[in-house]
C-alpha cells in the first residue's frame, strides 16, 4: 500500500461510488473508462480485495468497500475542505467548484455567470449539476447549491440573492376565450397546468384554498415536470399557470401572458428568497466570485422586477447574508 497513487485511486473509488457507475466518473474526469478500472483494478490490488461486484447493469459495494468508503470519504472530503479554505487564504480563483440548481435557473441566469467567471480566470473548472431534487451542500460535496423557498433550519450558511413573486397568469387568446372570470369559486370553469411528480408543487393551494384544490385537480389538463414547458403551454393557450416571476416576466412584459388577480389570504409569503448555500463558515474566494457574478447575471434589482415589467421591485434588499440556525435533536 505504498505506491504513491493510492490516494489518487482512493479519491476514483469514493467518486465513483457517488456517481453510481464508472462512465460517469469517467466523462466526469474527462478520461476512458478504461483507465477507471484500471486505477480500480491497481487499488483492489493494493488492499488485497475486491471492492465492487460488477455486471453490465450494475455495481455494488463489496464488504471491504463499505468499510472502505465508511473510512475513506470524510478523510476526502476533510481534504477538500481543507483545500478550499486555504485557498481562501490567499484569494485564489482556480481549481473545482461545483454548483446545483433548478434547471431552468440554471440555464437562464447561472450560465451567464459561469461564462464570465470561467473567461475571467483559466485555472478554474466548473460543474453544475441541473436537477430538481433539494441538493446539499454536504452530502453531494457541492460548493454552492441555490434553493428557492422557505429554508429548513440547517448548519448551512445561506446568502440572499434576490425574491421571486409567484404569479398566475395566462395567454390574452385563453382569456379571451375563456367563459368566466378566474377566481377560486370558479376553478371549474378553467383549464389549469400544473408540475408534474410531486404533490401542488406550484402551490395552487395558495391561489384558490385547499377546499378548492380537488376542483384543481379535476381541471388540470396538461402537466409538465419542466418550467419552461409549462410556460410555453402557458404562452400557447392551453390554460392558467401559476410560476415564479423569474420564469415568465419577459412573456409578461412582451404581453404573451398576463397576470391574474389572486387572493393573498391563503398563508402564502407575498415573496419568497432566491439563497446559495454553502457549508464552509468562510467563504472561498471563488464562491464570492460566483456570488458577485450570479448578481451581476440576475440584475440588482432582478431583471424580473425591473419597472417595465410592472411589477414593484422587491429586490432591493437581497444581498444580505443570513446564517441559518442548527436543528434541534428533535428535529435531526
Amino acid at each position: 500500500m505504498q505506491d504513491a497513487r493510492f490516494a489518487e485511486h482512493l479519491a476514483v473509488f469514493v467518486d465513483i461510488v457517488r456517481s453510481g457507475s464508472f462512465s460517469a466518473t469517467a466523462r466526469a474526469m474527462s478520461a476512458k473508462p478504461s483507465s477507471i478500472t484500471r486505477q480500480i483494478d491497481a487499488l483492489e490490488e493494493m488492499i488485497g480485495s475486491r471492492l465492487f461486484v460488477r455486471s453490465t447493469r450494475m455495481i455494488r459495494l463489496t464488504a471491504a468497500g463499505q468499510i472502505l468508503l465508511k473510512r475513506a470519504g470524510p478523510i476526502l472530503d476533510a481534504l477538500a475542505d481543507a483545500r478550499a479554505e486555504i485557498a481562501s487564504l490567499d484569494g485564489a480563483i482556480s481549481g473545482s467548484f461545483r454548483i446545483a440548481c433548478l434547471p431552468t435557473f440554471g440555464k437562464r441566469y447561472v450560465l451567464p455567470a459561469i461564462e464570465h467567471l470561467m473567461h475571467a480566470h483559466a485555472g478554474l473548472r466548473i460543474e453544475i449539476d441541473l436537477t430538481e431534487r433539494l441538493a446539499d451542500p454536504v452530502v453531494d460535496r457541492m460548493d454552492a447549491v441555490i434553493r428557492i423557498g422557505h429554508l429548513p433550519d440547517s448548519s448551512l450558511i445561506a446568502t440572499k440573492i434576490a425574491t421571486q413573486r409567484m404569479i398566475l397568469c395566462a395567454s390574452p387568446d385563453y382569456l379571451k376565450e375563456a367563459s368566466a372570470p378566474f377566481s377560486p369559486a370558479m376553478v371549474e370553469q378553467h383549464r389549469l397546468i400544473d408540475k408534474l411528480h410531486g404533490d401542488d408543487l406550484l402551490g395552487w393551494r395558495f391561489a384558490v384554498g385547499v377546499d378548492a384544490m380537488p376542483a384543481v385537480r379535476r381541471q388540470t389538463v396538461f402537466r409538465c415536470d419542466d418550467f419552461e414547458g409549462l410556460r410555453d403551454a402557458a404562452c400557447r393557450g392551453l390554460g392558467i399557470v401559476r410560476l415564479a416571476s423569474w420564469v415568465v416576466w419577459e412573456d409578461l412584459a412582451a404581453g404573451r401572458l398576463i397576470e391574474l388577480p389572486q387572493p393573498r389570504d391563503f398563508a402564502e409569503p407575498a415573496e419568497d428568497g432566491i439563497f446559495v448555500l454553502r457549508a464552509l463558515a468562510k467563504p472561498t474566494a471563488t464562491f464570492q466570485a460566483f456570488i458577485t457574478a450570479l448578481k451581476s447575471s440576475i440584475g440588482q434589482p432582478p431583471v424580473w422586477s425591473a419597472p417595465e415589467t410592472g411589477h414593484r421591485s422587491y429586490g432591493e434588499r437581497a444581498a444580505g447574508e443570513i446564517r441559518l440556525p442548527s436543528r434541534s435533536a428533535e428535529g435531526s
